[in-house]
């Protein structure tokens, strides 16, 4: 007899669920915009050439247009960063921003992940690093 009250009153209380209409808590009307993404600010190329130098780009990098002293092989050869964001599948100025400040997201073939040190600039020399890298290259 147990059993089947119990039987009854679990059968009472799933007949109440799902009977009602779900709802979503997105509304039916936004007010207001999206927000957008930020624009970077634009880079200064020639200020940029001098950020490559003072971070020290040229010891693991070899870049023709920072110079002689840029022909490290410790990391991929920027000289092809144009080919490199082809094979990423992206446009070159957000393939370059993207690997220098996140060095992990797209490591080309041949060269090891996890060395490239933190991007330790601000947003300006950031900027002008990737106007003189997409610009030169």
């Amino acid at each position: 007899m147990r059993r089947l009250a119990l039987i009854v009153l679990v059968g009472a209380l799933l007949a109440g669920c799902g009977g009602e209409k779900t709802t979503s808590p997105t509304p039916e009307t936004v007010v207001g915009e999206q927000p957008q993404a930020q624009p970077q600010p634009a880079g200064d190329a020639s200020a940029g050439k001098q950020v490559f130098a003072t971070m020290g780009c040229g010891g693991c990098h070899t870049f023709k247009p920072a110079g002689p002293t840029a022909k490290g092989t410790t990391g991929p050869d920027l000289d092809n960063l144009p080919r490199y964001a082809k094979d990423a599948n992206q446009p070159l100025d957000a393939f370059v921003h993207e690997s220098v400040v996140n060095p992990s997201a797209y490591v080309e073939k041949g060269f090891p992940d996890g060395v490239m040190p933190a991007w330790s600039g601000d947003d300006k020399q950031l900027a002008d690093l990737v106007a003189f890298l997409t610009k030169s290259a």
